[in-house]
């Protein structure tokens, strides 16, 4: 069995309690060289805690004969660190959204190419055991389906990240936060292609690039899985200072409609996340846990019905972690040629969604 030797861009919170926990529970399969990141207090934290090395630069940590990194730094970082590695001849699982824009995207697939390394995209969903399930388990197809819908509220993960090891950095230098924020404001003007206000930019960055994007993944798996086109989109709203997004795609041609909505809720220590599939006599659920909850599987539910007869059946494929599946199936892409799951493809249609969601919210307020 071959060990990838694995550096951690990234000292945050998903790389704290989640990435290098993973990558080192995983020790058959990684080496785990180091973690890099500007923060001092994180990455020396990190040190303290799981005794690996630390460096402030990632071109510090690339000196140390990689044959991969899992990027979990700030979003605006992502595309020129994906770049960089992929430069270096690195195999990159970079945490999502990939990039904000699909031109961004474009670039890394012709760099990865070029590398003819494995670059995957960090939506963990797609390795749920029950999300898995629910692909075989369809109860109907693309000429009964009826409707999509996506519902979730979230608190964040402070009520569910308490009992884990974590430590925040608070001594990156502020030119560096200025710089990221520059970096991101850029991005986000090229990806839209249009002014935004506060609320937009707040409702593309947060509520639907960082939070809905998730399901908007999991969703077109499941079209995917039945066949059905890309829709149209018909509405969309950014609300809640940008903590809520909400959307409405038509599905073949308005035989169906797919709906969406997140919304955090800062101080309600609650998260429902739920997608469901109608379809004419049948229904299918995925209901999530907070992601960072470890050993609280996707509840799976498909409902049938013969006339008056009501079946309702509990589906479960097992107890294995999303995030440390997701690893798992890193590995199995580089060492044995597995298909990689998450591609950049997969993350420039995700976010020429959430393009069009966010243009349809600016055209609907401009016209009001």
């Amino acid at each position: 069995m071959s060990r990838i030797r694995v550096g951690v861009i990234g000292a945050g919170m998903i790389s704290q309690v989640e990435h290098i926990p993973n990558l080192l529970r995983l020790g058959d399969l990684f080496e785990l060289v180091g973690v890099a990141d500007p923060s001092r207090i994180s990455r020396e934290y990190v040190s303290e805690v799981h005794g690996i090395a630390n460096f402030e630069t990632p071109e510090q940590l690339f000196d140390h004969k990689l044959d991969a990194v899992v990027i979990g730094s700030p979003d605006p970082l992502h595309h020129e660190q994906v770049l960089a590695a992929l430069g270096r001849g690195l195999h990159v699982f970079c945490e999502k959204p990939l990039c904000y824009s699909p031109a961004e995207i474009a670039e890394i697939i012709a760099a990865r190419d070029k590398a003819g390394k494995v670059m995957q995209v960090g939506y963990m969903k797609r390795f749920d055991p029950s999300y898995r399930l629910a692909l075989a388990s369809l109860p109907g197809t693309a000429k009964t389906l009826r409707s999509v819908s996506v519902e979730v509220n979230d608190p964040d993960a402070w009520p569910f990240i308490a009992h884990q090891r974590y430590k925040r950095g608070n001594d990156i230098p502020e030119e560096l936060i200025a710089a990221a924020q520059a970096r991101q404001k850029q991005q986000v003007e090229r990806a839209i292609g249009q002014p935004l206000n506060d609320l937009a930019f707040r409702g593309f960055t947060a509520a639907y690039s960082s939070a809905l994007i998730h399901d908007v993944n999991a969703v077109h798996g499941l079209l995917d899985a039945l066949s059905v086109p890309d829709g149209e989109v018909v509405g969309a709203q950014i609300f809640a200072n940008g903590d809520g997004g909400q959307g409405a795609v038509k599905l073949l041609d308005g035989q169906a409609l797919w709906t969406m909505t997140h919304l955090t809720v800062p101080k309600l220590a609650d998260y429902k996340e739920r997608i469901t599939l109608f379809f004419d006599a049948a229904s299918l659920e995925l209901e999530f846990p907070s992601p960072w909850l470890n050993h609280h599987p996707t509840r799976l539910t498909v409902k049938t019905s013969d006339g008056h007869t009501l079946s309702t059946k509990d589906l479960r494929a097992g107890y294995g972690e999303a995030f440390v599946e997701e690893l798992r199936g890193f590995w199995g892409a580089i060492v044995n040629g597995d298909e990689v799951v998450n591609r950049p493809e997969h993350a420039a249609r995700d976010q020429a969604l959430l393009i069009a969601l966010t243009r349809q919210h600016l055209a609907t307020s401009q016209a009001g």
